[in-house]
């Protein structure tokens, strides 16, 4: 696998997700003997005894028990990291990171998918490697799903103007974060402030004042419409009611 580092000033910057695998690194060598070392010191053991008074077969026979022990452990180790990893796979979670100065911050993201080098799980996230024992929080889907509406919602509602400055321009975004609160649950909504809440209940209210507002100005200029379009079709009837009358005047006139 190729990796890359940013270089700034001439100088390579180490990133957060090199600070944890290098933690992780430093961690597991500091833990104690894995398999490897325990056989080092089996087999030179072995190489440097006393020929005058060697091993016995029994006790090479109890260390090598105590050696296959080990590495049973470190397998058992690997299989349990690698399969709490792989259950971490598309949910959320926090990671615990370490900066060049020491300082740790946390980096919230999505698990894309788990790599397992060296008998150490590591966790991809946005394409960046975290080790396995630098995981701090797992997040539910549901308490996230929750918690990103609430987000979207807050963020819709501070886009608003003053209270006093609604007008009809701002009733598409005052309905849309109705409807949003009206669609969630009963969970989903404890997670909007109180403070929101009657923030939005006082925009509704407005946005209602505003449209009937609007209505009745409308409905002002209504009647001088139909004054001008029926009532002179109106007295055109009676114009011809008259002509037979006039017709007929003429009638007798030839008479």
């Amino acid at each position: 696998m190729a990796l890359m580092a940013p270089v700034e000033d001439g100088k390579i910057v180490t990133t957060e997700s090199q600070n944890s695998l290098k933690n992780s690194n430093a961690t597991g060598l500091q833990s104690g003997m894995d398999k490897d070392a325990f056989l080092q010191l089996l087999v030179a053991q072995m190489q440097y005894q006393d020929p005058l008074e060697p091993t016995s077969n029994t006790e090479y026979i109890s260390q090598y028990a105590q050696f296959s022990q080990v590495e049973q452990m470190q397998n058992m180790a690997a299989s349990s990291d690698l399969a709490r990893a792989s259950s971490l796979v598309g949910k959320e979670v926090y990671i615990r990171t370490t900066n060049a100065a020491g300082d740790t911050g946390y980096k919230q993201g999505r698990v894309d998918y788990v790599v397992f080098e060296n008998g150490k799980a590591k966790l991809s996230i946005e394409e960046k490697l975290y080790a396995l024992e630098d995981l701090d929080t797992v997040l539910d889907q549901t308490y996230f799903d929750a918690y990103k509406k609430a987000e979207e919602f807050t963020i819709g509602m501070n886009k608003l103007p003053i209270l006093a400055a609604v007008d009809l321009t701002d009733a598409d975004a005052i309905d849309k974060l109705e409807k949003t609160f009206n669609e969630m649950t009963d969970y989903e909504k404890t997670f909007i402030t109180k403070e929101n809440k009657d923030k939005l209940t006082k925009y509704i209210e407005k946005l209602k004042e505003v449209r009937l507002a609007a209505e009745e100005a409308n409905g002002t200029e209504e009647p001088d419409e139909p004054d001008d379009t029926e009532k002179p079709g109106e007295t055109e009837e009676p114009d011809g009611t008259e002509n037979p009358g006039e017709s007929g005047g003429t009638e007798g006139g030839g008479a």
